[in-house]
């Protein structure tokens, strides 16, 4: 797929490509940080299976634009919390992660910024950057809503269980630094340096034999992707059950 095509489709992420690497950069429609809207939440999982069907790419980078990765929200276009409301949000939800992990080729995160609504996003990477000014929450669930779409899987298996389960039930923000203790984040670099080492370390890994990378990345996601999987309409069902209202 051209650039073209990818800028027609999606209106949350701008593109750049230079040789087997796709940097995809998620802003807000408009340049700036990405928020997490409607339109996010219904495009980025088309956007991560056509990442995953485009042969041409060998890399993908994954940023966000601005001074944050993602650290607000908007709920306006959101359907009411109905039956039929949260069914939408149920298919989208189930394919938001599952479309990430998808992608067959090396992922590296550059992490702009503060990552407090869908962090999950760019540590489900295979190599993880991130500013030094960077924080990581889930401030979407606990205690407003159940921690279900994908993120009580994701968030114990990085951190370990007692962590992960203590992250989300107290919305804790854990800094750059300490994510890079807990093995959460690879390198903290200064904010105008992340995403030149990401271009650094992908353009090594595109120098690379594609299909031993390509194979590399789905040995090494393929406990996760199973997990997810397993775990992640069950615990779609139960933020629903808790949201829902009739």
């Amino acid at each position: 797929m051209n650039l073209d095509e990818y800028a027609t489709r999606f209106t949350r992420a701008a593109l750049r490509r230079e040789g087997g690497v796709l940097e995809v950069m998620l802003h807000d429609g408009r340049g700036g940080s990405l928020v997490w809207d409607e339109p996010a939440h219904r495009e980025l999982p088309d956007l991560f299976q056509a990442i995953a069907s485009d042969g041409d790419n060998h890399v993908v980078i994954l940023t966000g634009a601005g001074d944050a990765f993602c650290a607000s929200v908007d709920h306006s276009g959101f359907p009411p919390m109905t039956s039929e409301g949260w069914d939408k949000l149920f298919g989208e939800g189930r394919r938001l992660i599952g479309n990430l992990l998808s992608i067959e080729v090396p992922m590296i995160a550059a992490i702009n910024g503060p990552a407090t609504w869908h962090a999950e996003l760019a540590v489900l990477c295979d190599i993880v950057l991130a500013s030094d000014d960077t924080i990581l929450q889930d401030a979407a669930h606990a205690p407003y809503a159940v921690p279900g779409d994908g993120v009580h899987t994701v968030w114990p298996t990085l951190l370990g269980a007692n962590r992960g389960r203590y992250f989300l039930l107290t919305n804790q923000q854990i800094d750059a630094r300490e994510a890079q203790q807990l093995g959460v984040v690879n390198e903290v670099l200064a904010k105008e340096g992340v995403l030149a080492r990401a271009w650094e370390l992908a353009r090594h890994l595109d120098a690379q034999d594609p299909l031993t990378m390509k194979y590399t990345r789905l040995a090494l996601t393929a406990k996760l992707r199973r997990a997810v999987l397993e775990d992640l309409p069950y615990g779609l069902l139960l933020e629903g059950l808790a949201a829902v209202r009739t």
